[in-house]
């Protein structure tokens, strides 16, 4: 049985010295921070959203050697018939580097941006990868099928969801019972990770969330040198 994987890839971070406007940034509220959207949630203001603008930053040519993604990748354990959903895919960066890993399935790349999406339709083809397909979500929602995915996989996108605790019960749905969410966001707790405040994360922070929302921490890694990655489960029927 194929399967269908979400997985959220670097979208949206911003270093705290950024090279372009963000433009695409939200502020709902009075009380914003020069980072964020003046909204809450379990204690954390939501990020602004990184605009298709920084596209030349997610492409840049040095992110291996900062971020080290093809060992994110590799933890994924991906089987070569997996479908896949990159959330929050931005550029593709991840979408057409696990692609060829699923030869027998395809990476569908979700955005909510329609700018993205067409720099994602235009890569692909340009690419030829014939198994990758973008698809236009939302602010609220995956908008998969019930019980139809094996994996939610989210990379420095979910700080910036809008609506968190709408987009948590929409991959609870969306999941198969013990199917997993896997989060890669960059460390709050370590000092030396260049990224703005708002867009890292602490370990805490994410279980305390994610855990709320029904979901089962599994384990954290920290073998990536700016960010977590941490697995949650859905509980099994």
């Amino acid at each position: 049985m194929k399967h269908l994987i979400i997985l959220g890839f670097a979208a949206v971070c911003l270093f705290p010295n950024p090279i372009w406007a963000c433009s695409g940034c939200r502020g709902d509220g009075n009380a914003a921070s020069p980072d964020g959207i003046g909204k809450f949630h379990m204690g954390r203001e939501i990020a602004k959203v990184m605009g298709h603008e920084g596209i030349d930053w997610l492409e840049r040519d040095n992110r291996e050697e900062e971020e080290a993604p093809s060992r994110g990748i590799a933890a994924l354990d991906l089987e070569p018939d997996d479908v896949i959903a990159d959330v929050g895919a931005g550029s593709g960066y991840h979408t057409f580097r696990i692609a060829p890993l699923v030869p027998k399935g395809r990476v569908v790349a979700v955005d909510i941006q329609p700018e993205m999406i067409a720099f994602l339709e235009a890569r692909a083809k340009e690419l030829g990868h014939a198994n990758v397909h973008s698809h236009l979500g939302a602010i609220d929602g995956v908008q998969l099928p019930a019980e139809s995915i094996d994996l939610a996989l989210m990379v420095d996108a979910y700080h910036e969801f809008s609506h968190p605790a709408e987009m948590q019960r929409s991959l609870m749905k969306a999941l198969r019972p013990g199917g997993r969410i896997i989060l890669l966001e960059y460390r709050a707790e370590d000092p030396q990770v260049p990224i703005k405040p708002l867009h890292r994360m602490s370990e805490a922070q994410i279980r305390k969330e994610f855990e709320a929302a029904g979901f089962v921490w599994k384990k954290t890694h920290d073998f990536l040198p700016w960010q977590h990655l941490v697995v949650f489960e859905k509980p099994p029927e």
